[in-house]
């Protein structure tokens, strides 16, 4: 079994070790529970970016449509039958909700990231590089 020698920085860092308060503790947690609803925020951005991506492309579909034909429109598990226009109508109403919710969903993550950026920068000012908060 071959031994690993400390460094002159494992010594050092080891040498120094920082107490980790409650309010520390308690930053550490809030950090990690962002991290985990920045990740599911971003997995439901990419299915709303998904679904927007749908629309649009069933709505490039449409404008090739015979207007004297009803098309097949899925609400719910049952598809209907209804004109073309009102077909349209209705995607242009889903495909604005659609956006609504991508907007939203940006600026809860933009700002869950401002929260996360500044317990990153007191975190490190505190524990320096004996905490990883890479993410």
């Amino acid at each position: 079994m071959q031994r690993r020698m400390l460094t002159k920085e494992d010594e050092e860092a080891a040498g120094e070790e920082i107490e980790v308060r409650r309010e520390d503790q308690n930053k550490i947690n809030r950090f990690s529970r962002l991290h985990q609803r920045e990740l599911m925020i971003q997995e439901e951005l990419k299915t709303k970016n998904k679904e927007k991506e749908e629309l649009d492309d069933i709505t490039a579909e449409l404008e090739l449509g015979d207007e004297d034909e009803p098309v097949p429109y899925k609400i719910g598990d049952a598809f209907f039958h209804v004109p073309l226009p009102q077909a349209q109508e209705m995607l242009a109403i889903t495909g604005a909700r659609v956006d609504e919710d991508i907007n939203g969903l940006e600026e809860k993550l933009e700002t869950l990231r401002d929260e996360m950026t500044e317990l990153k920068v007191q975190l490190y000012a505190r524990f320096g590089k004996t905490i990883n908060l890479e993410t």
